[in-house]
């Protein structure tokens, strides 16, 4: 799906499978996110959370970076803690909206993903990268710890690992990135939207409601204790197990048949 040429920040569209594109679309500012951008990325969220027949979210961009984070000139031009604490905020709000979204969302990582640009890939629930990816946190080579990327980081690789990135500044590579765990698949780039279509296809396969129970319960289940992560777990699969698509499901198997929602 090509990009809108009228938008000059970012595309949304949707197809007849409810699958949606959100494409970061300002390649000669390597798709900052500016507080424009910022803006028209939440207003595309809040979109599919407000359509029910969505299924997926592809968030790709255009160009040769996927994001390099905040627009630091914007920043510059006004140093006042209430404006960066606002700025921050609205980021954060687009972070939290992609994992309070009942579906996944997939980013498609072309190119350079850094500071913000590497949140946005962490907070997404899945991830496809071209092997040219490259993939950093280096505010610190401005002397600014990259504090909110470290939320979704740390929720993706282990410790030492995001230490070591947000301390020295350091980009990997797609592999590694993968090694790392920050993101699922890694293809050539002449690849990188077929992979992207498989995985859409695999998640499409499987019934919305079960999905957005899923990744409900996953999320939060990751912020409790132990003992409560399982209450969680328990009292998410009874309500899953209720409903007709797992009824189907499950009937299905006895039946050795297809389920009716893969028809």
């Amino acid at each position: 799906m090509p990009p809108n040429p009228t938008d000059a920040l970012l595309f949304h569209g949707r197809d007849d499978r409810g699958v949606h594109q959100i494409r970061l679309n300002a390649p000669h500012r390597f798709n900052l996110l500016s507080e424009a951008m910022l803006a028209s990325l939440q207003k595309a969220l809040d979109d599919v959370a407000a359509d029910k027949e969505a299924r997926v979210v592809v968030v790709g961009a255009e160009g040769k970076a996927f994001c390099a984070g905040h627009d630091l000139k914007e920043m510059r031009a006004q140093p006042d803690p209430a404006y960066y604490q606002a700025l921050f905020a609205r980021c954060t709000r687009v972070m939290l909206s992609i994992r309070r979204l009942d579906v996944p969302v997939v980013a498609r990582v072309q190119g350079l993903a850094t500071a913000a640009g590497c949140q946005l890939v962490a907070q997404c629930d899945l991830a496809v990268a071209a092997s040219e990816a490259t993939f950093g946190v280096n505010g610190i080579d401005v002397g600014l710890f990259c504090a909110t990327p470290s939320v979704a980081l740390s929720r993706n690789v282990l410790p030492k690992q995001a230490m070591e990135m947000l301390l020295t500044g350091d980009f990997i590579s797609a592999q590694e990135a993968m090694a790392r765990g920050l993101v699922n698949r890694v293809v050539p780039a002449e690849q990188l939207d077929a992979e992207v279509e498989r995985l859409v296809r695999r998640l499409i396969s499987k019934p919305r409601e079960a999905l957005a129970m899923g990744k409900s319960l996953f999320y939060r289940q990751l912020e409790t204790g132990i003992e409560s992560a399982y209450q969680l777990a328990g009292q998410s699969m009874a309500c899953n197990m209720i409903h007709a698509v797992a009824q189907e499901g499950v009937q299905a198997f006895i039946d050795k048949r297809e389920p009716d929602w893969r028809q």
